[in-house]
């Protein structure tokens, strides 16, 4: 067997990059009799059935570092999250969403807000001011004024590294600016829905020739929580951590006690109150038992 890393399943083929080259593998049943998926960034194990055609058996799966359900992808280190500040207008719950996920993982969490150039109305700043005080960076870029696609290469440098957001944001055209190589398919935004057309249609890891690898993703215009309980939920949001002083301690959902340290910062503006009512709605909709958004 040889070893090597699922960079791209599609069909039920699994395709393994390797020391020896790329191989078309199909998963053993066991995995599906487990219910375990192969995931696009899975280390893996391969038997060779055909050397000549490159074909080839996923035998076995590596532990995973990290899995993130939505998009399907393992052994990330890096999300950067990608919003356009227009054209779809952002909307901060569905970004919240993300974060979470990414934020469960352990996820080092970079927000990319795309389309500057047609910011007339300093979204960004709106939005960078909500986020950078709870410890994220926020990095405005322009693919047509080509602003700041260094700032982004930065990120990606010898990470690997998990795109993620809405559909028609601009990822795919992001990605061709920081590397030419990539050419990936591009697709116009919907002049009269403004959502972006779904032109990534599977996830898959590409190699950065200046160190790394990054992954291309479906956008989404929903997302679910998984499995992610109430009481766990406060967690993931990172600027919660500087106000555990709460009466009930680590018991505090931050919503309906009193003496809630929470509740208070929020009063006084020290915590946003955007992210605040994120986390009361995604709060709910999980005791709710939502799955679906």
């Amino acid at each position: 067997m040889i070893e090597g890393r699922i960079i791209k399943g599609i069909g039920g083929f699994y395709y393994v990059e390797t020391d020896n080259g790329l191989y078309e593998c199909r998963a053993r049943g066991i995995f599906r009799k487990n219910k375990i998926t192969p995931l696009v960034g899975d280390f893996v194990k391969i038997s060779i059935v055909d050397e000549d055609n490159k074909k080839g058996v996923v035998e076995e799966i590596e532990e995973r570092e990290t899995e993130l359900v939505r998009p399907p992808i393992a052994n990330v280190n890096k999300a950067l999250i990608v919003f356009a500040v227009k054209n779809p207008t952002p909307h901060l719950s569905l970004l919240d969403r993300f974060i979470v996920l990414a934020e469960r993982e352990n996820l080092e969490i970079v927000i990319i807000l795309t389309k500057i150039d047609l910011d007339d109305d300093n979204t960004f700043e709106k939005i960078k001011n909500i986020y950078e005080p709870c410890g994220y960076k926020v990095i405005g870029v322009s693919n047509l004024e080509k602003k700041n696609i260094d700032k982004v290469k930065e990120e990606l440098k010898d990470n690997t590294v998990v795109f993620a957001g809405p559909s028609g944001v601009g990822k795919s055209s992001l990605l061709n600016e920081i590397d030419k190589d990539f050419q990936l398919k591009t697709g116009d935004v919907s002049d009269k829905i403004k959502r972006g057309k779904h032109t990534t249609r599977h996830a898959e890891l590409f190699e950065l020739e200046f160190g790394g690898m990054v992954a291309d993703t479906p956008g989404f215009s929903s997302l679910t929580l998984g499995d992610i309980e109430d009481i766990e939920l406060k967690d993931y949001f990172i600027e919660f951590e500087d106000y555990d002083n709460c009466k009930f301690g680590s018991r505090c959902i931050h919503q309906n006690e009193p003496s809630c340290a929470v509740k208070e910062a929020v009063e006084n503006g020290d915590i946003p109150k955007e992210r605040y009512e994120s986390y009361i709605q995604l709060l709910n909709e999980i005791r709710q038992g939502k799955r679906r958004y």
